[in-house]
């Protein structure tokens, strides 16, 4: 059970999700590190090649996981960075992600009402299990995204795709024009 991760973004690089460096999120941050340690110690015991984390939000410890983890760990945010290098003109307009694409697009992100009231509530919908919910309230923020003209739309949280794809084929999601599911791009990462 790894606890909250979002709180303890930016510790190290002092841009903390909540604008303070104090013990206590110092702390939350070394929980979610020893944590993630722990589930990759279990990996590398039980003689795995390399480490998947499906999920985005853990891959802000990747540099601190891989150091401490002998075993190659695929990274989700990279592995998405070089799938929209393939698939997208440089400088488009990308919803999301920042780590790997600052120089090479033009990012965009939901304003602070729609991250809050549309993206991080659809999360929470997703987690409780109220999936078309989810559906509905992700739209504002998706087409917000539209409106400032992305090409495409990164889904940077593990719920965001159910949220958006739950109901649709798995053919629909693979071919999908304006979505990039860094699940499935993990998953194809992960298998080549």
């Amino acid at each position: 059970n790894i606890p909250g991760r979002p709180e303890s973004i930016g510790v190290h690089t002092k841009k903390l999700t909540n604008k303070s460096i104090d013990k206590k999120s110092k702390k939350k941050y070394q929980l979610v590190l020893n944590s993630l340690l722990s589930g990759c110690r279990v990996l590398k015991k039980s003689k795995c090649k390399f480490i998947v984390i499906p999920c985005n939000t853990a891959h802000y410890w990747y540099d601190d996981l891989q150091k401490r983890i002998k075993l190659p760990i695929i990274n989700m945010p990279k592995e998405v960075f070089n799938h929209t290098k393939k698939h997208c003109k440089e400088k488009s307009p990308i919803g999301l992600y920042n780590k790997f694409f600052d120089k090479k697009f033009n990012l965009i992100f939901p304003n602070i009402k729609h991250q809050k009231s549309s993206v991080n509530k659809a999360i929470k919908l997703v987690k409780m299990g109220n999936v078309k919910l989810a559906n509905k309230v992700i739209k504002p923020a998706i087409n917000f995204l539209i409106k400032k003209r992305c090409k495409k739309i990164i889904l940077g949280c593990t719920e965001l795709p159910i949220a958006i794809f739950a109901f649709k084929s798995f053919k629909t999601i693979k071919t999908s024009k304006l979505f990039l599911d860094p699940n499935l791009i993990l998953a194809s990462a992960a298998m080549k």
